[in-house]
Parts: structure tokens; C-alpha cells; sequence
């Protein structure tokens, strides 16, 4: 078991001393705090005469060349600004963050659809959230300096479910995805998409996407990515223990399993950007012609 550290974090051993003791006192080693990240005001699109929200956080730091992307999509009945307070952006202060706001969806579990989701299927309202996501990344090209190479996009239970839609319809696009709690029939019954890095978070207890099922969806992404049936230990923290499945064609799987239920990881942030950042690293090196590109 190990403590992850990111780049740049220092350990610092706490001092009791008096406050006379530390008058005067400089550290000029000591780098001063990044400002925090710079939220946006709400950003808005008409979108089939529908008004669609997103929260955006720019990025805190400059980094090396254009900055990556991570879309993130909040459960069934969550919001943008309950989804941003897991503050992806504090693990990677060089990327822009996106926090879409869903729509009213009817589900299993809300057949009115009186809470916020997302489609889980292609053509589903009209492809709703697919264009959604086409205008939010047609922005992010305009008004930021966004790298296209690496478009990340990560979801939470019904989110996802549609982030693995996301798989099948944009992958292209895409340069790796991460799911909590959420599972995919058609990626189960064998639909052909283009292999991607996969990272899929499980709670062996959940009791609103099963864990069978999940397993399941786990087993067909390794086998669809063409990943060895044999894994190696990736990271633990907290809870959290993450195996990876390594792929010839470098569409590696990370099954990430806890003894929780549906509920999401609080150290889930941590693990999916390592996760990203990791597939960022592989990206850079990767020749042009592997490099995935949007529109």
C-alpha cells in the first residue's frame, strides 16, 4: 500500500513553535500557492432550442504546448456544480475542465424522468447530449488552446453509461475514458468500436448497477481492447485498488474495484487523472498517425 504523490507536492513535517520563534522566518525554497483555478461563468448553447449549461474551469497552471481536456458527467439526478466539487482540476492544473449539466431523463429507477441525465443510447432524444458534447468541444477549439490529441471524458453512473456511449459515437475523438458505477449493454453484446484505454471503477456492493453486471462490461472492454487475461497491480488508495490489463494495440484496461456500494469514491479523481495523465504521456509519444484528432 503507497501514498500517492503527485509532481510538484512536497511533504512538510508540521512545527509547534512559538510565534516570537517565527518573526522573520523565510523560506525562499518554498514556491508560492497557485492561484485557484478560474471558473468561468456558467456557459450556455441553444441546442435544438434547448438551453444546455456547462461549468468550465481553466486552467491554473501552463503547461508544455496546448492544454488536454476532461469532460465530466455527473449520475442521474446530480448537477454540474454538485460534480465540480470533486475539483478534477486539482490533480491536473494544466487541463481544462468541463462539468455538463444534464436534462431531464426517464430511467428504470425514474420512469417520469423528473432528474437530470444523459441519453444511453444512440439516437435517444434525438442525440441530445451527443450534440451537446460536439458544441461544448467546438467551443473549447475556439476560445481555448485545447489539445485534440488528448480529450479525455469521465462519468458517474448513468453519466457513465453515457460516457461509454461517448466511446461509440466520438471515439475518434477521444484519447481514453474513465466509468464509476455504470455499465454498457451494447459494449456487453459485442458492438464494434474503435479500442480506447478504458478505466472502469466498481463497488463490489453496489445495488443500483450491479457488480455482476459490471464485471461484465470490465470483461468485454478487455476482450474488445484485446487486453492478457493475466493483471498486475496499477495503484491502491484509500479503498480503491486498481489492476491493470496491458494491450498490444495500447488500449489498456484499469479495473478498479472497492468494497463500497454505488456511491462515488471520494479518491476517484485522484486515480482517473493519474490514469489520464498516463495515457497523455503515451499519446505524446505515439506517432502522428495513432494519434486520435477531432473534427
Amino acid at each position: 500500500m503507497f501514498r500517492l504523490v503527485w509532481p510538484g507536492q512536497t511533504a512538510w513535517r508540521l512545527l509547534t513553535l512559538p510565534v516570537a520563534a517565527l518573526a522573520g522566518m523565510v523560506a525562499p525554497s518554498l514556491a508560492p500557492a497557485l492561484p485557484p483555478a478560474p471558473v468561468s461563468p456558467v456557459s450556455h448553447w441553444t441546442i435544438d432550442h434547448v438551453r444546455r449549461s456547462a461549468l468550465i474551469v481553466g486552467p491554473s497552471q501552463r503547461g508544455e504546448g496546448a492544454a488536454p481536456v476532461i469532460l465530466v458527467f455527473h449520475g442521474h439526478g446530480g448537477t454540474m456544480d454538485n460534480m465540480a466539487r470533486r475539483e478534477f482540476q486539482r490533480y491536473w492544473a494544466e487541463a481544462v475542465v468541463v462539468y455538463p449539466q444534464g436534462l431531464a431523463t426517464a430511467t428504470a429507477r425514474d420512469p417520469e424522468g423528473r432528474q437530470s441525465g444523459w441519453q444511453q443510447r444512440i439516437g435517444d432524444h434525438h442525440d441530445r447530449d451527443l450534440k451537446f458534447v460536439d458544441a461544448i468541444l467546438q467551443m473549447l477549439r475556439e476560445q481555448y488552446r485545447i489539445d485534440t490529441h488528448r480529450i479525455f471524458a469521465t462519468g458517474h453512473s448513468n453519466g457513465g453509461g453515457f460516457t461509454y456511449l461517448l466511446w461509440a459515437a466520438r471515439g475518434n475523438q477521444l484519447a481514453a475514458i474513465a466509468v464509476s458505477a455504470g455499465s454498457s449493454r451494447s459494449l456487453r453484446q459485442g458492438t464494434d468500436l474503435q479500442p480506447l484505454p478504458v478505466m472502469h471503477i466498481a463497488g463490489e456492493q453496489d445495488q443500483v448497477v450491479a457488480f455482476a453486471a459490471q464485471q461484465r462490461t470490465m470483461m468485454a472492454i478487455r476482450h474488445h481492447n484485446r487486453c492478457g487475461s493475466a493483471g498486475e497491480p496499477w495503484a491502491r488508495l484509500g479503498t480503491l485498488v486498481g489492476t491493470l490489463y496491458r494491450s498490444p494495440i495500447g488500449a489498456a484496461c484499469i479495473a478498479v474495484v472497492h468494497p463500497g456500494a454505488h456511491r462515488y469514491p471520494q479518491e476517484a479523481p485522484e486515480l482517473i487523472v493519474r490514469f489520464f495523465q498516463e495515457q497523455s504521456q503515451l499519446a505524446a509519444k505515439s506517432p502522428p498517425s495513432r494519434q486520435r484528432r477531432g473534427p
